[in-house]
């Protein structure tokens, strides 16, 4: 691993901007219509339940990383085997992202620039920051946070006061009922992004207040889903639910509508300079998450070694991943059940594993030292 730490507010500025990612400019939680806003709080429950299960296995190994405690937990070659498949995911997710921040430029501003230069750039930007180690990630991440929250607070000032927005576009509540509701919480939102936040046991070692971990997290998470929530309910009450479900990118249209006075308008720079900042920090944090458990998989001694490597292989992938965004998005129905087992059953069986494993070993040693005081 590398020799670094991060602080407790480095740690959740990242969690922050990971968690909003893709997600706070795309179609998200459409599937339970006008409650798309309350689908996303209940998958925030949900998913500070899951959060619990990564805690926990924080807990009982806080100096290595998932990858490491899963050749601990499942043996030498299973765990292996396991870690492996967590890297070609993160690698894969960490493509994704890249991929679809590429297509959002293309169609919004850059319209005449090729894909494979927008992906190489922001590739080699990526690697440069990554090369520099977790902490410079770390305090990036500080930086970047306030500039996140003042285009936030800019946009949504700015939509509000255009008068665009219609909150009777949210009414009727609860028109189809709990149903769609329930299932898009527990069957897409619950995965991502709130399940997407296991690459953090990847970094959780290097925190330098291990016992703020669960502070971290918690603040992390509630904070992001509200804002998902918000923006959710914004889009909808701007756009209207037919709308919001037929556009790739709500938020670019959201913003779009603004018009002040035939002068302040076309404000699309806002959204596009939001998506920059969210996903380069989540393709980061995928990418990172996927170097250092090559790193210590194979026992390099650092994770620059392969930097560039991985770098190229990340291109190619984003690049080949599909040939258009829709088929993208049809791909990610066979990618989301693979991250329901990689999200979700494999750190509850590792946790259970562990937790029976840990009670043996303390009954065994309860009944030696009763043994050893009996003779």
């Amino acid at each position: 691993m590398e020799k670094a730490k991060i602080s407790a507010i480095q740690l959740f500025a990242m969690m922050f901007i990971f968690e909003m990612g893709t997600a706070v400019v795309i179609s998200y939680g459409v599937h339970a219509k006008k409650d798309a806003w309350l689908a996303i709080l209940l998958g925030l429950g949900a998913g500070i339940v899951l959060s619990f299960i990564y805690y926990l296995l924080f807990r009982q190994y806080p100096t290595l990383p998932l990858t490491g405690y899963a050749k601990k937990i499942f043996g030498k070659y299973l765990g292996w085997i396991i870690g492996l498949l967590y890297i070609l995911f993160f690698l894969y997710i960490s493509a994704r992202n890249i991929r679809e921040f590429g297509e959002l430029l293309i169609s919004s501003t850059l319209r005449k620039t090729p894909l494979l230069a927008i992906t190489i750039l922001f590739v080699l930007t990526i690697c440069y920051v990554l090369y520099l180690g977790i902490e410079v990630l770390g305090r990036t991440a500080e930086v970047f946070l306030v500039i996140l929250l003042l285009l936030g607070v800019t946009g949504n000032f700015l939509v509000l006061v255009s008068g665009n927005w219609h909150p009777h576009n949210l009414q009727p509540f609860l028109e189809y009922g709990w149903k769609p509701i329930i299932m898009t919480a527990f069957r897409d939102i619950l995965i991502f992004p709130f399940g997407e936040m296991l690459v953090f046991t990847m970094l959780l070692p290097y925190l330098n207040q291990p016992e703020l971990v669960k502070k971290v997290g918690l603040s992390a998470f509630i904070s992001g889903g509200l804002v998902l929530s918000y923006t959710t309910s914004l889009n909808i009450t701007v756009l209207s639910i037919e709308e919001v479900e037929r556009s790739t990118f709500p938020l670019l249209s959201t913003v779009g509508k603004v018009n002040l006075m035939e002068f302040l308008q076309r404000l699309d720079a806002i959204v596009v300079y939001t998506l920059l900042i969210t996903v380069f920090f989540k393709a980061a944090i995928y990418f990172y998450g996927a170097l250092m458990g090559m790193a210590e998989l194979f026992n390099l001694k650092n994770h620059q070694q392969i930097l560039l490597p991985m770098g190229v292989i990340l291109i190619f992938f984003s690049i080949v991943l599909s040939a258009t965004f829709a088929e993208q998005t049809e791909e990610g129905i066979l990618v989301h059940y693979i991250a329901i087992v990689l999200l979700i059953i494999i750190p509850l069986l590792m946790l259970l594993v562990s937790l029976i494993r840990n009670r043996f070993k303390k009954a065994e040693d309860e009944k030696g030292k009763s043994e050893s005081s009996a003779t």
